[in-house]
């Protein structure tokens, strides 16, 4: 009798489709898909935005974050292999070849360059560049301990290229939006990658904790945390927002002090409640006050 998984038969499409949304951690998809929606809205001050530019936009963001996951999975087989925390991934538990990783990656990576190309020139001719940045980083955490900051600056061109998609151009305002994603994103991926400290200080990889420890690492952390809020504030200076939008960066703020609060250099328990329920949370909900503001 085949083998089977939760109803599912092992070799199955429908299990290849599974496997391959769990291994790039699609749910994540809320943590830059949001602000990238939230671009579009502060665009439609300057300009009408399409059902198919909204589309495109997402189907660009999803490509190449899919992309990027799948190819940083790649990248880190070996390490995942080694690390407890992580050995039981696709690739190193063997649930998925590197063939069929590798045919995810080029078709995600199409369907990030066909968006680009249907969004028009100028997010074409830019969409190399873009797709670098999101593949690159995952090398990054092998030479230097500024990786959370390009985490950051790879979902932070989420934001920069819908807006660039509506307006046409970027402004100061979108700058300011992209650059709070950076600070955010990489807060959030401290306190993740403290759970592999000790790992990763003694295979040679490259983290704030490894380098800093976790008092100081949480350090950091916050202080990312607090230009975050900060950098959405600068960005509302750039648009005709109301009310609910500047009300909207104190309630992150709030819920990136709170998050803080969640995590201690004696007690990791909650750092996966503090880094994708709080955080998923935080994205989302800056996106529908922004709307609802705009719309009021």
């Amino acid at each position: 009798m085949a083998e089977r998984t939760s109803g599912t038969r092992a070799g199955s499409p429908a299990r290849l489709v599974r496997d391959l949304s769990s291994l790039v951690a699609l749910p994540h998809t809320v943590f830059a898909l949001p602000f990238a929606l939230t671009a579009m809205v502060l665009a439609s001050y300057r300009t009408r935005v399409g059902l198919l530019t909204l589309l495109l936009v997402m189907a660009a963001s999803t490509g190449a974050r899919s992309a990027a996951m799948a190819f940083n999975r790649l990248v880190d087989q070996r390490m995942d292999r080694l690390n407890p925390r992580t050995s039981g991934r696709h690739l190193p538990s063997g649930r998925l070849t590197r063939t069929r990783v590798w045919l995810f990656v080029a078709v995600s990576a199409a369907v990030f360059e066909v968006s680009a190309w249907l969004l028009g020139p100028l997010c074409f001719i830019l969409s190399p560049v873009a797709l670098a940045v999101v593949l690159l980083y995952s090398y990054t955490k092998y030479y230097t301990s500024a990786s959370h900051w390009v985490l950051g600056l790879a979902l932070s061109i989420a934001p920069a290229g819908a807006y660039l998609a509506v307006a046409g151009t970027l402004t100061a305002g979108a700058c300011f939006l992209s650059l709070a994603v950076v600070f955010w994103v990489a807060g959030f991926d401290i306190i993740y990658s403290l759970q592999d400290e000790s790992f990763d200080r003694g295979h040679g990889i490259f983290s704030v904790p490894a380098r800093l420890g976790r008092k100081n690492a949480l350090l950091v952390s916050r202080i990312c945390h607090l230009l975050s809020p900060a950098a959405l504030a600068a960005a509302g200076l750039f648009f005709p927002v109301g009310a609910l939008y500047w009300s909207s960066c104190l309630v992150i703020a709030l819920m990136l002090a709170y998050e803080h609060t969640l995590v201690r250099p004696d007690d990791l328990s909650r750092v996966n409640t503090a880094f994708f329920t709080v955080n998923g949370t935080v994205s989302i909900l800056f996106f529908v006050m922004v709307l609802v503001d705009r719309l009021a």
